[in-house]
């Protein structure tokens, strides 16, 4: 199976217990998060002049408690850095407590009051949700599932472009799960609408968070079935089949699209090994 990207597998969301040490902070403004003169979005202390009022916890990781705070100003020396712009330049652990923190900051910015009595929420002290101090109605952040699909034909993979990329930019064809789908239908009607094509053999590959802002990406292998390749002229303004030993610019190698090219290119055969032998 390919390996989890932009995930902290060390976090520990929820500790057992509160921890003696001080915590790290991770300030959020809009979708950018604050960074330090070497880039990393982790701070050990809050700057001067910083209320920590209304911080949101975002777990332990080797016991160090991490919390999120939400800012309207750019104490100096910190810079304001989009989570896209981290990519490449932190480790996948430090992007995904980034984004974690970016997801959980927006959701409570959004979440003041609730949706069917328009009550004040708070947060819910046994888990990560906001709570109705009026009628009790319990929200949780928002997590939409998408799909991402590597479709292969022998061993050329399919492309696809979409109109907001950079020029030259090319990715495999993903899109939102909608309501009453599964993941393989999803799959299944994604390929089918932005590329023309039909699949099958749908395996899954592995899962990435991705907080633009709360997907959650299920990525796939599957082979072409037939059709010819065609842009719907929308979500896609080409899509082509590319060779291993011609590819056009990729995505980011944090990404989970890289990671499921990448074991294409590197295994013949990316099914998962037989548990029978």
């Amino acid at each position: 199976m390919t390996r989890t990207h932009f995930a902290a597998e060390r976090l520990v969301f929820h500790p057992d217990s509160p921890s003696a040490c001080p915590p790290c902070w991770i300030l959020v403004r809009g979708g950018e998060v604050l960074c330090r003169e070497d880039g990393s979005p982790i701070l050990s202390s809050l700057p001067d002049g910083v209320d920590p009022m209304g911080a949101i916890p975002l777990g332990a990781l080797d016991g160090v408690p991490f919390s999120a705070l939400g800012t309207g100003t750019v104490p100096a020396p910190l810079r304001p850095v989009t989570l896209r712009d981290l990519f490449g330049r932190v480790d996948g652990e430090t992007l995904a407590i980034a984004g974690r923190a970016v997801h959980l900051v927006r959701f409570d910015g959004e979440s003041r009051f609730c949706g069917r009595c328009g009550g004040p929420t708070v947060w819910k002290e046994d888990e990560v949700a906001k709570v109705c101090t009026r009628c009790g109605g319990i929200v949780h952040p928002p997590v939409s599932p998408a799909v991402i699909i590597l479709v292969r034909r022998g061993r050329d993979i399919l492309f696809v472009r979409s109109p907001r990329f950079p020029p030259g930019r090319y990715s495999l064809v993903a899109g939102f799960v909608e309501p009453g789908e599964t993941l393989e239908h999803a799959a299944a009607r994604e390929v089918a609408e932005e590329a023309g094509v039909s699949i099958r053999g749908l395996r899954y590959a592995g899962s990435q968070p991705w907080p633009f802002p709360h997907s959650l990406m299920a990525g796939f292998f599957a082979e072409y079935a037939g059709g010819e390749a065609r842009p719907d002229g929308v979500e896609t303004e080409e899509a082509r089949w590319f060779s291993p030993d011609a590819l056009p610019d990729l995505p980011g190698k944090m990404s989970i699209a890289w990671a499921l090219i990448e074991r294409h290119l590197r295994d013949d055969s990316p099914d998962p090994p037989d548990p029978r032998g």
